[in-house]
C-alpha cells in the first residue's frame, strides 16, 4: 500500500505541477481552436500523444507490460465524449485542468470538482448497471485500430509521429509575437520553475513522459494503465461516503498528487489566491462538472483517459473520442461566447 501511495502521489504532482507552470488547459486550446484559430495546445497535445504511444508500446515489445484494447462501445464513446466537451466549457476546465485549478484556488474549480465526482460516482452505482450496460451493449469487435486494418501498430505510430513533427515545424516557423514582460524576480532554478514562461510544446514533452512513467509506476501495483482522471475522482467519493479500502487505488493518489504539485507550483509562482465565483459562475460549473462526470463515465475516459492515454494506444475510442470532445467544446464556446458577442455587435450596429 505505501508503494502505491508514494508513486500515485509523485506521478500526480509532477503531472499537477507541470500542468499547473504550464498553462496546459486542454479546454481553452480546444476552444482557441474554433474561436481564435489557434491549433497550438492541440499540436502540443499530439507531441505529448507520440511520446507515450512511443514509449508504451516499447514497453509492451519487450514484455514489461501487457496491455490489450478490448472492444469498442461505439456510442458511449460518441454521446459521452460530446457531453463530456460541452461541460468542460461550462467548468472552466477539463478533469484534469479542474483538479489542478483547484490546487490554485480557484473556487468555481472546487464546485466543478465536486459535481463531477458526484456524478461519476453515481454512474458508477448499481442504480446505473442496467444503463451501462446498454451502453456498452454498442460496441464493435475491435478498439485497436491496427487490429481493425490488420496493420503493425507502429506504422500507424510512425505515421502520427510524422504529422506530428511537421504540424509542430511549421507551427515553430510562424513568427513570435513580441510580449512585454517584468524583470525577473528570481535567479536559477527558482527563475526557471516558478517565474519563467514556459513554451506549450515543452510542457508537453514534460506531460507525456510522465503519461509515460504512469504505466510502470501503475502497473507496479497491479493497475495495468496510465493517467486516469474520472474513476479515481469517483472512487474519492465513494470511499469517502462507504468507507471501503478497495477504492483506494493508484489513481486515487495520482489525482490526489495533481492537486498537491499544482498547489506547490501556484504557492511558489505567487499565483495562488482564494477566488471566489459569482451565483452564475457558481449554478456554471457545477452543471459543467454533471456534465463531465456523466460524459466522461459513459465514453470510458476523459480528455486524459481518452484524449492522451487511449490515443496514444491507437484506439477508435482515443481519436474518435478525443473528436467530440473537441465538437463538444465547439459547440458550447458558440453559445457561451461567439453568439453573445455577434448579437452584442448586432445591437451596438442597430444603435449607431
Amino acid at each position: 500500500m505505501l508503494q502505491t501511495i508514494l508513486t500515485g502521489i509523485l506521478c500526480g504532482a509532477l503531472l499537477g505541477f507541470v500542468m499547473q507552470r504550464g498553462r496546459f488547459c486542454l479546454t481553452g486550446g480546444f476552444r482557441d481552436m474554433y474561436i481564435a484559430k489557434n491549433n497550438r495546445i492541440f499540436y502540443a497535445l499530439l507531441i505529448a500523444i507520440c511520446i507515450q504511444s512511443v514509449g508504451v508500446f516499447g514497453l509492451i515489445q519487450i514484455g514489461a507490460i501487457t496491455y490489450h484494447a478490448g472492444s469498442f462501445a461505439w456510442f458511449g464513446t460518441i454521446l459521452g465524449g460530446y457531453v463530456f466537451g460541452i461541460g468542460i466549457v461550462m467548468a472552466g476546465g477539463c478533469a484534469t485542468g479542474t483538479w489542478y485549478r483547484a490546487g490554485e484556488g480557484l473556487i468555481g474549480s472546487w464546485i466543478a470538482l465536486a459535481a463531477y465526482m458526484l456524478a461519476s460516482a453515481v454512474m458508477r452505482s448499481h442504480r446505473m448497471d442496467g444503463f451501462n450496460g446498454y451502453i456498452k451493449s454498442l460496441s464493435t469487435e475491435h478498439n485497436s485500430i491496427s487490429e481493425t486494418f490488420g496493420l503493425s501498430p507502429w506504422l500507424l505510430i510512425s505515421l502520427l509521429v510524422l504529422a506530428t513533427g511537421i504540424l509542430v515545424a511549421k507551427e515553430l516557423k510562424k513568427p513570435k509575437l513580441k510580449m512585454a514582460t517584468l524583470p525577473p524576480r528570481k535567479t536559477g532554478l527558482d527563475h526557471l520553475l516558478f517565474e519563467k514562461r514556459w513554451h506549450p510544446f515543452a510542457t508537453a514533452v514534460l506531460i507525456g513522459l510522465i503519461a509515460l512513467l504512469a504505466w510502470p509506476l501503475s502497473a507496479a501495483t497491479g493497475r495495468v494503465f496510465g493517467l486516469g482522471i474520472t474513476s479515481p475522482s469517483a472512487n474519492i467519493l465513494q470511499f469517502l461516503v462507504i468507507g471501503d479500502d478497495k477504492y483506494l487505488n493508484w489513481g486515487v493518489f495520482l489525482v490526489l498528487g495533481i492537486f498537491l504539485g499544482a498547489f506547490i507550483a501556484a504557492k511558489g509562482s505567487r499565483e495562488f489566491r482564494i477566488r471566489a465565483a459569482d451565483a452564475g459562475t457558481s449554478v456554471r460549473s457545477f452543471g459543467g462538472g454533471i456534465l463531465m462526470g456523466f460524459g466522461a463515465s459513459i465514453a470510458g475516459g476523459c480528455s486524459i483517459g481518452n484524449g492522451l492515454v487511449m490515443t496514444a494506444m491507437i484506439t477508435w475510442q482515443g481519436w474518435i473520442g478525443l473528436s467530440f470532445i473537441i465538437l463538444g467544446v465547439w459547440t458550447a464556446s458558440w453559445f457561451l461566447y461567439v453568439r453573445p458577442k455577434r448579437r452584442a455587435a448586432l445591437q451596438a450596429s442597430a444603435v449607431s
